[in-house]
């Protein structure tokens, strides 16, 4: 009755679907009109032209911390520490931004590539942990989430400003931003990391479904006895997914350093756009495209979300709990994916 492919369709609409349905329960609990509350939410997220710039704006990063979960998923992997290759990648693109004098077109693409490699760097170190020790690489992508955190406060406060809560704003040429996409899309802060975002989506689904390579990370990932069995070096595949999956994270943090901010700031809490990204990888079945579709989900809910109080009344407490419903039920597709597993075999 249900192919595999239509799994990977149903699954994340049903869970979407069914946060959307429970949140509108809670919103008729409390007394408030949830077609109202949804309908602030749609008018928020893409009434006009400056809330759909907004919505791509927040949509960007997710869609690079997504692949980045995904990435390494695919590879057999649970890369936890995209928060923290986040930050890591953002202060390299910024600190670029900020110290070289460059045309834009050398400007942008090197702060970018730095940026990559700096966050595929603090994919390595768990990596490598866990391809020569053993170590699980929840455990050490975890903790460098906090080293990263104050590796970047430090950075900030002695390296990129002179004791100041704010770095330096980068130079022009490092900028993402446009005057003409601005004034497009209503003078939002969306920027052309949109576009960077979808050819690295693209990237990853040629890497992982047409290339030799993209084949042993995920024969490694399904299972790494076969592989090794087979010829493959389960060691280097392991290293080559966590810094793949970390260089994506990086270019995630770029995107904020280059286009929305054009700065970076100290942290005294996590961005969550690493884990975000989680989300966003299980609702888009790891895949390239699940997770583009997914991250613009994200992006719209937080974005739309914004002008239910002011629209609909419905308080900011309450369309929280209405997002939490909605991500509670993409982490629990795997419950609906056994639901439908069970109905499947009942009609046998």
């Amino acid at each position: 009755m249900f192919s595999s492919r239509l799994f990977n369709i149903l699954i994340p609409v049903i869970s979407v679907v069914m946060g959307l349905i429970v949140g509108a329960i809670i919103m008729l609990s409390f007394g408030y009109n949830p077609i109202e509350g949804y309908v602030a939410l749609w008018n928020g997220a893409f009434g006009n032209m400056y809330f759909l710039g907004e919505t791509i704006r927040q949509s960007t990063p997710l869609i690079l911390t997504g692949l980045s979960i995904a990435f390494a998923f695919r590879s057999g992997l649970f890369n936890i520490g995209a928060e923290g290759q986040v930050f890591i990648g953002w202060v390299a693109a910024v600190w670029v931004g900020i110290n070289f004098d460059l045309p834009l077109v050398i400007h942008v693409p090197l702060a970018i590539l730095i940026a990559s490699l700096a966050g595929g760097f603090w994919g390595f170190i768990p990596g490598l942990l866990k391809a020569t020790r053993g170590v699980h690489e929840v455990i050490v992508t975890i903790m460098m989430n906090y080293i990263a955190l104050h590796v970047t406060n430090y950075m900030i406060r002695n390296v990129l400003s002179e004791n100041g809560d704010t770095s330096e704003r980068i130079k022009e040429t490092a900028s993402l931003r446009s005057d003409g996409l601005t004034e497009l899309f209503g003078y939002s802060q969306v920027h052309w990391g949109f576009i960077i975002a979808l050819i690295l989506a693209l990237f990853m689904w040629f890497l992982l479904e047409k290339t030799t390579i993209g084949y042993e990370l995920r024969a490694v990932g399904y299972n790494k006895h076969a592989a090794h069995y087979s010829g493959m070096s389960v060691k280097r595949n392991i290293m080559m997914a966590m810094i793949i999956a970390g260089a994506f994270a990086g270019v995630a943090g770029a995107m904020e350093g280059l286009g929305t901010f054009g700065y970076m700031y100290t942290h005294a809490s996590y961005t969550n756009l690493g884990f975000d990204g989680i989300a966003v990888a299980l609702l888009g079945a790891n895949t390239a495209i699940g997770s583009v579709l997914a991250a613009i989900l994200f992006g719209a809910l937080k974005v739309g979300a914004l002008r239910m109080p002011p629209l609909a009344g419905v308080p900011t407490e309450l369309v929280d709990i209405v997002i939490a419903v909605i991500i509670f039920f993409v982490a629990s597709s795997y419950i609906i994916r056994w639901v439908l597993l069970r109905f499947k075999k009942g009609e046998r």
